[in-house]
């Protein structure tokens, strides 16, 4: 599996068989590099409706050679601007594509979408657990705090690589995720959602220290934007 950060929440995922996952398409964010993949992609999985997660995706998935996944009501609104392939989805169910199994779990966030004075419901924000072709399973847990049905998901899916926010304001900080590892117990935590803007103060040197008391067998990965890694 091939994993490139590029900056905020947004990775790219080649599978093992060569399927182009995008996730949270914000690729013009302040971290992101210059160079980066435009597509076309498989699949682009989105977490939920806030601008810094839905980004680029009316520019990048305006074909039907790439699906998008997303919840119900984000689908929706998706669809009635113009974007041709999206699969609607709920919390709690798996969807199979591709050779790939997708499940959507919880995230304890908010959802919405600006629109000049008026604040659209864009359904309730999620997580991704995905099973690769060849079994392994990874969970890019979106924006969201801390909550204890983590241990659920680390039960029922093992996820060996999870992506956590560790920024602090609007998210979880670098203690909170650092339990959620503890709950999850992945091989490979990468930390997200950190330094984008001035209020988002949490570190992957806070995230390390609190893994040493939390969760001493996750093994800590930064990416900076534009790294590509191979697990």
């Amino acid at each position: 599996m091939q994993i490139t950060f590029y900056g905020h929440a947004t990775f790219k995922i080649v599978t093992p068989q060569g399927i182009k996952i995008l996730i949270d398409p914000w690729l013009d964010n302040p971290q992101a590099p210059a160079e980066k993949d435009l597509g076309v992609y498989d699949l682009i999985l989105l977490t939920h409706a806030h601008g810094d997660h839905l980004g680029n995706i009316l520019e990048i998935a305006r074909t039907a050679a790439t699906e998008v996944v997303a919840i119900h009501e984000l689908q929706q609104y998706l669809l009635a601007r113009g974007l041709p392939n999206i699969t609607g989805m709920n919390i709690g169910g798996s969807y199979r594509s591709k050779g790939l199994t997708i499940t959507m779990v919880q995230a304890t966030h908010s959802s919405s979408i600006q629109e000049g004075a008026q604040i659209v419901y864009g359904g309730e924000p999620c997580g991704f657990v995905v099973r690769l072709e060849d079994g392994r399973c990874f969970y890019h847990a979106g924006d969201t705090g801390l909550f204890y049905d983590m241990k659920l998901i680390g039960e029922l899916y093992s996820p060996e690589i999870v992506m956590l926010p560790i920024g602090d304001h609007y998210v979880m900080g670098p203690r909170e995720a650092a339990y959620a590892c503890k709950l999850l117990r992945p091989k490979v935590v990468i930390p997200m959602h950190f330094g984008t803007f001035p209020l988002l103060t949490g570190t992957p040197e806070a995230l390390e220290k609190h893994l040493k008391e939390f969760a001493p067998e996750t093994k800590m990965l930064v990416l900076t934007p534009g790294e590509t890694v191979e697990l």
